[in-house]
């Protein structure tokens, strides 16, 4: 198929300058007296100059690739959609891997499509899936597909009972279907109500007195109390009748629930009703809404507002109708104060005293980011099953066994972090015919995978200072695959581990970044894998065998243009950490023995903990193509990965606890050090921006180091973490009413008197994420502190990422025009 791509001009644009004074600073970063050099490659030259209008256009000119992409059920072909950025409509392919001819499919073909999640039965002979809200299962030896319900009641959870019952919920209602006999029945029905009050005997004086002298009065409660019995003793004895509801109590509300594969058991997790995720002032303005007026939206709770009781674990017998509460007491440490050196610092500085004791803490099912799978698995036998816990207070997380008939757990791993554990890196599961756990851990100060049969000590499969995700069972439970950055930690590459060796097996060798998949019979892995200048295209690898490349959907003209691959470089630390790594981009026509001095932007990422100086097209497509424009402009780019980066280990994550916005800043000035020493940067025309996280960035190192740079832009900037998301937050920063000290020494808003250089700031009135309030309390703040140093735009139809051309555009232009401003001496 030929790709789908809008055309574009490369004319240039004219980039009118803003008007004013650079501002002069007292404070210079220190720099080595006499430049040393690396040798890094200089850029290609291109003939015709990229322009903001190009790069920020929409981007089906860059090429609609192909997305989520999956094993069709015979290994023998892939399955994608591809969707334009203006197309509110996906449109699907089926690609073969012997022709490597792509298909789009009809909509009559989707329905018989291959789904990309579902469950087989424990002969893998069929699979039961979810397609658009209602329940198919299709025979993986004939291929015939049989659709099981027909309803605008939508199912979900489904999983075998055995090789020939199939079970799924309809809202909290699980029913079962025997493929057999087609027998459609209920298993069991979960209501988050009190039960209904069974006829009693009178108990009060007035009530025994009617009975005793109304005999009307008295012959009704005797009918009353002979039809309870008979409907008690008929579902005792009447197999064909429903069975009666599970009633958990009014005060509570399910968040997930999980059945035994034989179908016995359904455990639970319950949550108080009381849990706030928004409050009725959390709302965000939409000022452009449809109809005229301010649209009201509602938004989730900020950290300094959001309250949560934890979850309880009740363990549903089906067979005996019985509730089994799960005790907490089997796991280490459950009442442990961990917070109270924290607590107790507060404390001080309150002027108020603080006195440790054990209490059982908050607990909840693990909410991993990352992951697909249920914090709740099974063994084959039903009689196994592991549960991940994590303290809502951040820092324990356990793997415990339950023991189905008494509701107690037992500790088979705890992972403690004085700082949070991370939240991703946490997939597990147990062996097939097996109680054997496997699972991921930071505990060596990388995530690694390791083994663990019950009652015995642990065992690592991989060691060393790289970091092991993504990790698959083959089918045959013979192998552990994974994805890990051994080599370098900007190169990831797929391993696999022997389970009876545990020999370790490297089975690409991909110079970027890759995601895979293993194939339905684990012969072959479908990769999504991309380079720095290169954008992601899919390509299957058959163990053992040739890597070969299944899509072409970049656009020729992308492919085309000159682009400047970043050199990844190593920069040394002068904080005691180890070596931050980061992207450079050269000016075009540079020459590492020109006396010329360049001016420099940094580039800080988003989302703190993610990784972006990698071997792989970044994510930030638009930054990489104004970092080439900046290149071509004069400038040298840096984009670093700042301590709490993502790829480098559990050390480098949790350097900004409790002191967020500071260790980053060391981290920027050791950059521009090193750009002074080793790319002729003149250290006095240095400028940065990011967005999000990367313009919380900004703000700290405008406000607290404002001598490091000359210029900064904010775009959709945290400004006030007590104003964020609490799952985020309390990660980093605790609660604020548990340390206001982290809050206050890790806001920009505290820091807002320091601002001396321009900056710019730039939010999206509909941003759901960070609010549109954030940068309008700082506006105030700094107005009041009268900085008359910055300027403000707003994007009144923008979400957090945002969507229009014109805004992107609108967006860049601003930024480029500060920068050309500001870093460039005047002409």
């Amino acid at each position: 198929m030929k790709p789908m791509y809008r055309n574009f001009s490369l004319s240039m644009i004219a980039l009118a300058l803003l008007s004013g004074c650079a501002t002069t600073t007292s404070i210079k970063p220190s720099i080595e007296t006499k430049p040393t050099h690396m040798t890094l490659a200089a850029p290609p030259q291109a003939e015709q100059p990229l322009t903001l209008k190009q790069i920020m256009a929409d981007p089906d000119w860059m090429g609609v690739l192909a997305q989520r992409a999956y094993w069709a059920d015979d290994g023998q072909s892939i399955y994608y959609y591809r969707q334009a950025s203006a197309s509110p409509i996906k449109q699907f392919y089926q690609q073969q891997l012997a022709s490597g001819e792509a298909q789009q499919l009809s909509l009559q073909q989707l329905h018989l499509a291959d789904q990309r999640h579902g469950v087989l039965n424990q002969q893998r002979n069929l699979k039961a899936y979810i397609y658009q809200g209602n329940l198919f299962v299709k025979s993986l030896t004939n291929h015939k597909i049989t659709q099981l319900t027909q309803s605008d009641n939508k199912v979900s959870d489904v999983s075998f009972i055995g090789n020939d019952k199939v079970s799924y919920w309809q809202g909290d209602t699980l029913y079962a279907i025997n493929l057999k006999t087609n027998l459609s029945k209920q298993l069991a029905s979960l209501k988050t109500e009190t039960p209904p009050k069974s006829i009693a005997e009178p108990d009060s004086y007035l009530a025994k007195q009617q009975h005793r002298l109304i005999n009307y009065v008295a012959n009704e409660h005797d009918k009353a109390l002979q039809k309870q019995a008979y409907q008690q003793h008929l579902h005792t004895v009447d197999p064909t009748l429903v069975s009666k509801p599970f009633y958990l109590g009014s005060d509570e509300r399910i968040v997930a629930k999980s059945l035994s594969p034989d179908g016995r058991y359904i455990i639970v997790a319950l949550a108080s009703k009381n849990d706030k995720w928004r409050s009725e002032h959390d709302i965000m303005p939409n000022y452009l809404a449809k109809e005229g007026y301010v649209d009201p939206v509602p938004a989730r709770a900020r950290v300094a507002e959001a309250s949560s009781e934890g979850q309880r674990l009740i363990i549903l017998d089906i067979k005996l109708h019985k509730q089994i509460p799960v005790t907490i007491e089997g796991l280490t440490d459950y009442d442990q104060d961990v917070l109270a050196q924290v607590k107790l610092e507060n404390a001080k500085a309150q002027g108020v005293t603080y006195q440790s004791q054990k209490q059982p803490r908050k607990l909840q099912l693990m909410q991993d980011w990352g992951w697909s799978q249920s914090a709740i698995v099974w063994g084959d036998n039903s009689s196994t099953v592991a549960i991940m816990l994590e303290a809502q207070d951040n820092k324990d997380r356990w793997i415990a066994s339950v023991n189905l008939s008494n509701g107690k757990l037992t500790t088979e791993h705890r992972l403690h972090d004085q700082a949070w554990i991370n939240y991703t890196h946490n997939q597990f599961g147990l062996l097939p015919n097996s109680d054997t756990l496997y699972y991921l851990s930071e505990e060596s100060g990388y995530s690694q995978l390791y083994l663990k049969t019950q009652d015995n000590n642990a065992k690592a499969l991989t060691q060393g200072e790289y970091v092991v995700s993504d990790v698959t069972l083959s089918p045959d439970g013979q192998y552990i695959y994974y994805k890990a950055n051994k080599s370098h930690p900007g190169i990831y590459n797929v391993y696999r581990v022997n389970l009876s060796t545990t020999q370790t097996e490297q089975l690409t060798d991909w110079q970027g970044v890759l995601d895979y998949q293993l194939s339905p019979n684990g012969q072959a892995l479908l990769l999504t894998a991309s380079t720095r200048i290169e954008p992601e295209e899919l390509y299957w690898q058959p163990i053992g065998g040739k890597l070969q490349k299944l899509t072409d959907y970049t656009s020729p003209a992308f492919k085309a243009y000159p682009w400047q691959s970043p050199e990844v470089v190593a920069v040394p630390s002068t904080h005691g950490s180890d070596d931050i790594y980061a992207r450079v981009y050269l000016p075009q026509g540079y020459d590492a023995n020109n006396v010329k001095q360049y001016p420099a932007v940094i580039f800080n990422h988003g989302a703190g903990y993610l990784q972006n100086a990698h071997y792989g097209f970044s994510g930030y497509f638009r930054e990489f193509m104004f970092h080439n424009l900046l290149a071509q402009q004069g400038y040298v780019v840096m984009d670093m990965d700042y301590r709490g980066s993502k790829g480098y280990g559990r050390d480098w994550r949790t350097a900004i606890y409790r002191q967020m916005g500071h260790p980053e800043v060391e981290d920027l000035a050791d950059g521009v050090n090193w750009m002074a020493a080793h790319t002729n940067v003149d250290a006095k025309r240095v400028g940065t921006y990011g967005g999000s996280y990367g313009g919380f960035l900004t703000f700290m190192a405008l406000f607290t180091e404002p001598e490091l740079f000359q210029a900064g832009a904010a775009l959709r900037p945290v400004t006030d973490w007590a104003h964020y998301n609490a799952p985020y937050t309390s990660n980093i920063l605790n609660t604020p009413d548990i340390d206001a000290i982290a809050y206050e020494r890790s806001s920009p808003i505290e820091f807002a008197e320091g601002l001396q250089q321009p900056l710019l700031i730039m939010t999206g009135v509909l941003d759901d994420n960070v609010f549109f309030q954030d940068s309008v309390r700082l506006v105030q703040r700094l107005i009041e502190l009268e900085k008359p140093m910055f300027d403000i735009a707003i994007y009144p139809v923008e979400p957090h990422g945002f969507k229009q051309p014109s805004s992107w555009l609108d967006e860049y232009r601003r930024i480029y025009k500060l920068f050309e401003q500001e870093l460039k001496p005047a002409q």
